[in-house]
């Protein structure tokens, strides 16, 4: 059976597992400094912050995504942008990921935030397989800076 639920401060360890596998998949990584900031940061109540939802299969966390509530230039309410999914690959296809995603959409419209929108790699075909039934692919093309 899977729970979603919010992040507690007990879920440290899991968490920073779950989180270092996900940066892992995108071939990246951050310093403990900022594991430190954002595990405090995604406890605190700052509007500004992420939130952190956990998905826990059979008592076990296996999975999180981590989002946000900002505002838009285009709308009067804020939309939501779920900046990372994480499910670990031994319980994929059990339905984790849409899970977690469906808790975030309903995050979503109890803050009156309807647009929910999130990045992926064109490669993760896997969760794109998810992503293509529960959302809708834009045609908008990432920059960073150089």
């Amino acid at each position: 059976m899977i729970q979603i639920r919010p992040l507690q401060r007990a879920d440290r360890e899991d968490w920073t597992r779950l989180w270092t596998a996900y940066l892992d998949f995108y071939e990246t990584s951050v310093s403990e400094d900022v594991y430190d900031v954002y595990f405090e940061r995604l406890l605190g109540d700052d509007s500004q912050d992420y939130t952190c939802l956990i998905a826990e299969l059979d008592g076990t966390p296996v999975g999180l995504t981590h989002f946000l509530f900002h505002r838009h230039g285009w709308k009067v309410e804020n939309v939501c942008y779920l900046q990372d999914l994480y499910a670990d690959p031994a319980c994929r296809g059990k339905g984790i990921g849409r899970a977690l995603i469906e808790a975030v959409y309903a995050a979503a419209d109890a803050q009156n935030a309807p647009g929910v929108y999130w990045l992926t790699q064109d490669f993760n075909t896997t969760a794109r397989q998810l992503y293509d039934r529960i959302g809708t692919v834009t045609p908008f093309i990432k920059y960073n800076r150089v």
